[in-house]
């Protein structure tokens, strides 16, 4: 049977000196953590700051009531970490909902999703309208 040296000795003061070192390592990863955190409160905080103003000075398009409920409902949802602003996802589920369409319709709603045609509106107006002409294939 041969001896193998194993990477944590048995020595106390070794042993000491290592639950230290990672004990710090430990500690600066959380802080790192904890900045970051703090950092994304608050932001969350002042868009929901600004988001009760148009909420109070009636620039949604929502009731008041309903504004301000949707505005905590998202500093919430922000807070538990389940809401970003990330382009990519909003792509991505947009692009999703092109799959409930019939076949014929998918490939369009795709395009369209994809930047062909021509769109008008805003959500602050109700919505947006995508539209684009495409050959009929009967």
């Amino acid at each position: 049977m041969s001896n193998h040296q194993l990477p944590f000795s048995s020595s106390p003061t070794l042993f000491k000196r290592q639950a230290v070192c990672l004990t710090a390592l430990l500690a600066l990863c959380m802080s790192f953590s904890a900045m970051a955190a703090a950092g994304d409160s608050a932001s969350a905080t002042a868009r929901y700051q600004a988001e009760r103003a148009a909420c109070n000075n009636g620039r949604s398009n929502q009731d008041r009531a309903t504004c301000l409920k949707e505005a905590g409902a998202a500093l919430a949802e922000s807070r538990r970490g389940r809401l970003s602003d990330n382009p990519n996802a909003d792509r991505s589920n947009a692009l999703l909902r092109c799959n409930a369409l019939p076949a014929d319709d998918r490939e369009a709603c795709q395009r369209r999703m994809n930047g062909e045609g021509t769109t008008s509106g805003s959500a602050l107006e109700g919505g947006i309208s995508r539209e684009l002409t495409v050959p009929d294939r009967k």
